[in-house]
């Protein structure tokens, strides 16, 4: 199979290389979903406590032409360092929908890295994919993810109500959409 086949093939941006995850990343994945404040929105996700943790995220992301759930690790061309992870899940092949979810390691907060990702992986969900919609969840006091989103043309279509049980409370997400249609013009 080659990359014009896959739906998720690694893709590569100026400074960046998104490939799918693997389980050497495990290490990787542990550090990143065990930082508090990597975390600190995820309300989906407990906090990893041990490299089991990692593993099963692993696993669930590792086979994405079969599963249609996809985790790019990012990693930064210059030193092969990983920077964090982007990927769809929730895809809807009938309807053409997924939803994109993503994060960085604190230290790479507003260098422009996760824009740059981003771009990368909606043009590669409306290309590869063939999605007509792609949906993002912002917790509401998460304004970093918020601005991001909507400098990229999605738009804020309400707020979801208690989207996520964690920690015996619900939360509140906005509800974000990019729309091939948009995207393209």
């Amino acid at each position: 199979m080659n990359d014009v086949e896959l739906n998720f093939p690694e893709l590569e941006t100026e400074r960046l290389l998104l490939r799918n995850v693997v389980s050497s990343d495990r290490d990787f994945i542990f550090k990143l979903y065990s930082n508090q404040e990597v975390c600190r929105f995820l309300y989906d996700e407990e906090i990893y406590t041990s490299l089991d943790d990692a593993k099963e995220f692993i696993s669930w992301n590792q086979s994405p032409e079969e599963t249609g759930n996809n985790r790019w690790i990012i990693i930064r061309k210059k030193d092969q360092l990983p920077l964090g992870t982007c990927g769809f899940d929730s895809w809807d092949t009938f309807n053409n929908i997924a939803e994109i979810g993503f994060d960085l390691e604190v230290e790479f907060w507003g260098k422009g890295y996760m824009k740059e990702t981003l771009i990368s992986a909606i043009h590669s969900g409306f290309q590869n994919m063939g999605l007509n919609r792609i949906n993002a969840f912002t917790a509401l006091e998460n304004k970093r993810s918020s601005t991001l989103l909507e400098s990229l043309g999605f738009v804020k279509e309400g707020i979801y109500r208690e989207k996520h049980l964690y920690r015996g409370e619900y939360h509140d997400h906005f509800s974000y959409s990019l729309l091939r249609r948009d995207w393209i013009t």
